[in-house]
Order: structure tokens, then sequence, then C-alpha cells
């Protein structure tokens, strides 16, 4: 068997990792590249394979870093399945036909000011159209229910408690007469958030594909996060501004909305406007009661008492329509938007960040992890001059950072998630992580005893 390390290779985004087993190609994971434009838009269009040629792919969850660029997969020629749980099928066909509506919406609004410059019209990386040709594609599948990929080849799909239809990925190989298992992780989840199961430790594994995002440190308890979310909402508040919050739909969108009905039903926060500016987040929030097998116990008896509390309390609207979300503009008293995407690369947030960030009262909150050359990694490093839609403002909006509301594991987590599997694993290949959580990880890992800990680069090709 070979492994290709296409994507999320020493970096944290556009995951994609080729498995060539008995002359067959299984993908693993679709995911977007996220950086530099220039960059991002060859690299997500131009595929280090041919897409044909792929005899299967597996997705572990809906995030568009593991999932966006599948309408470009379909759309150079794959034709086969692509296999996830249930509650991600159901999560991902509506992700893609949003990132397609994105591509489209931003490509015309910059069209626009490219067209009054006489410069010629960039194209959108897909469409509304190609995302939704891609739900024909899907197979799901129930956690703990092995299914045969190809022959030789059988996967198995448990909670990796990270978002909604998380999974690991165990697959069992027979090739030329030897058996082995390849553990791929996907994104690793962390104990006691609300809402999901906690995630499901290797069992068995040989070999282990395993993320490293946060290898250099731990994470402050959800507790500690609700704190600092309180503390930043409050004083924005007290001096008359409205607090920004890039958010992914998924997940983070429905943890924050939860926080702020607390503290609000608490009398903690004054009760002020939530504007959830995101039709994805939306939707979302409703598939999320739609699918009580991914939820822990206590989630589960809440929503049968009284309703999901994100989508209940009076004081939260949910924007679907553009004239909704433009007239949000209008409101001049304290609020707070949250408003997709995660990293303030595409979308609305975009607009609320253009028509905020140079108000002193405000305040920007980033609330999870900003891969490099994004609007969010720029706002979160404090940078003063920051370009949206081409256009050049100068930042004075007020910048926090929460890091306790991370759906990934912490360093402590990683490790104790690989020595689940220390006296059977042959190699662990880290992916999905700088060299900042990457090679700590490592180093940590190989003082600890690991066979052989690898860092692959992109593009390289390990035999195993």
């Amino acid at each position: 068997m070979k492994i290709h390390f296409h994507g999320a290779a020493r970096t944290v985004t556009g995951s994609m990792h080729l498995l060539e087993i008995n002359g067959a190609f299984i993908l693993l994971e679709c995911g977007l590249f996220q950086g530099k434009r220039k960059e991002t838009y060859k690299r997500n269009k131009n595929f280090p394979f041919d897409p044909a040629k792929l005899d299967a792919v597996l997705l572990s969850h809906a995030h568009i870093d593991h999932s966006g660029n599948l309408p470009n997969l379909v759309k150079q020629g794959y034709e086969g399945k692509i296999t996830a749980t249930r509650a991600t099928t159901h999560l991902v066909k509506l992700m893609l036909r949003d990132s397609g509506h994105i591509q489209e919406s931003d490509a015309a609004y910059v069209n626009k000011k490219r067209a009054k410059k006489g410069l010629p019209p960039v194209e959108p990386l897909y469409t509304l159209e190609d995302a939704e040709i891609v739900a024909g594609h899907f197979q799901s599948v129930e956690y703990d229910d092995p299914i045969e990929i190809i022959e030789g080849v059988r996967a198995t799909f448990m909670d990796a408690g990270h978002i909604l239809g998380s999974a690991c990925i165990a697959l069992d190989i027979e090739e030329k007469g030897r058996k082995f298992r390849l553990w791929f992780s996907g994104d690793i989840g962390r104990r006691n958030l609300p809402i999901l199961r906690d995630p499901v430790l290797p069992v068995n594994a040989d070999y282990l594909i395993m993320e490293s995002t946060y290898g250099d440190r731990g994470h402050r308890a959800p507790h500690l996060a609700y704190e600092e979310l309180r503390e930043v909402v409050q004083k924005t508040i007290e001096r008359g501004g409205k607090v920004i919050i890039p958010s992914f739909a998924v997940g983070r969108t429905q943890e924050l909305a939860v926080f702020l009905h607390q503290m609000m039903s608490k009398g903690e926060i004054p009760n002020v406007p939530v504007y959830v500016d995101s039709p994805l987040a939306i939707n979302a929030s409703q598939i999320f009661n739609e699918h009580p097998e991914v939820m822990d116990a206590e989630t589960i008896a809440d929503i049968r008492a009284h309703g999901h509390a994100a989508l209940d309390f009076k004081e939260i609207t949910y924007t679907r329509s553009v004239a909704e979300s433009k007239a949000i503009n209008d409101y001049k008293k304290p609020a707070v938007i949250i408003s997709a995407s995660g990293m303030a690369e595409a979308g609305r947030i975009l607009h609320h960040l253009r028509n905020n960030i140079g108000d002193p009262r405000n305040t920007i909150l980033i609330v999870g992890w900003q891969a490099p050359h994004t609007l969010g990694r720029r706002l979160a490093d404090r940078e003063t001059q920051i370009k949206i839609f081409g256009e050049k403002f100068i930042r004075k909006a007020e910048v926090e950072t929460i890091g306790g509301l991370s759906a990934h594991g912490g360093c402590e987590m990683l490790i104790e998630y690989a020595s689940a599997v220390k006296d059977q694993v042959q190699k662990v290949f880290l992916v999905h992580g700088e060299d900042r959580g990457a090679l700590p990880l490592k180093k940590e890992l190989e003082m600890q005893g690991f066979k052989e800990v690898i860092y692959p680069e992109k593009e390289s090709i390990f035999e195993i």
C-alpha cells in the first residue's frame, strides 16, 4: 500500500490523502485549501491525480477544509461513491450548496469592482449547480457498521466527537496475503463538550494517520471559555459596540448560541439582539435535532424537555435573506453578530467586517484556529491595515481571541489518542498541523517510545 499526502500536509487546510491499495485508489477527504487567494484558486482547481481514476472517496466529516472541493472532483471526472456517516451526508450536501452559492456571490461582487477598473471577470471556483451534482454520489453508513469499500478493504466509521456526524475511519486491509489496519483520525474532538459524545480512541491500529493541530498546547476548559466570552460581550456592550464573530456554521455557532442564551437567562449579560447571519447555520441547527445518534445523553434529555436552546430564545434572530442581512447594518445599538465563515474568507461575515471594522467601540472576536494568509489570521494577528474585497480598511475595532471553544483535542488528548495503540502501531503520520503544532507532538511521541513518527511533506509518498 502507498499513501500519497496531497493536502493538510504541514498545514491545517485542504485535507486530501490518497491510498493506493491492490491496484485501486481510495481518497481520504477532499477539502478546500485556504490561504493566499491566487495560490488557493490554483491548488483547488488542479488535482495532483486524475479524479476519473479514483475508485472510492471516504469523508470523515462535513467541514469545508475536508469536504469543500468535492464539486471540482466530480466535475473533473470522479463517478464513484462518497462514503460518510448518515449525519455527515445530510450536513455536507447542505454545506456544499452553501459553498457553491458563496463562490458565485463572491465572484459576482468582485467582478463588479473589476469591471469598473476595466479588468476581466474572474470565474467562481465552482457553482451551486456543481455542488448539487455531488449529492447523488453520497453513500451513508452508520457508526460502527463495517462496509466493504473495494475488494480487500473494509471501512468502519466511529465517532470522532468533533462536529455533527464526524468520524474516525478504521480501514481493515488485506493486500498480497498480508492483513493490517490503517486508522485515520479525521479531526479529533474533545471530552465533555456540549451536545456531542466523546471521541472513540483507536483500536488495533498498525498504522495511524492522525491530526496534530494543537499538538503544542492544551485548551482551556469549556467553562473558562464561557467566562472569557461573557467578559468580551459585557465590555463591548458597555461601550455601546457590537461583537462580530466569524464562526463555522456547524458546531461552533450552535455552541456560541447556547452559551449566550445561558448568560442572558442568568442575568450575566444584558439582553441584546443576537444575529446569526448564515442560512447554513440556521439549516445546520435544524439538522442537529434530526440526528440524536450523534448526541450525548444530557443533550438528548434536554432537547426532549425544552427544545434546543440555540433555536428558541427570544433574543436570537436567524437571518436568511440578503435584505435581512443588510438590515443588521442599520441597527446602531449593541448586538452580537455571528456569521460564516470561520476563517473570515467568504460569505456574509466579510460585509459585517467591512461595515464595523473601523469603529473602536466594536470587538471582532476570533473563536477558532485561523489558517495562514486568511483574513481571520490577519485579524487574529491584530494587523491594522486589512484588505476586504480588494479594499483597504484601517482596523480600529478591538480584536479578542478565545481558544477554549475549539472542537479539536489539545495536546493531552492527542497523546492519549496515539497512546491507545502504542504497543501495536508501526508508524504514526502527523497531518493537519503546522510546524508549531506537529513538531512538539512528534518529539513527545518519540520520547514516549513510539517506533516511528512521521510528519510528511506535501506530495510525499510512503509505502507500507
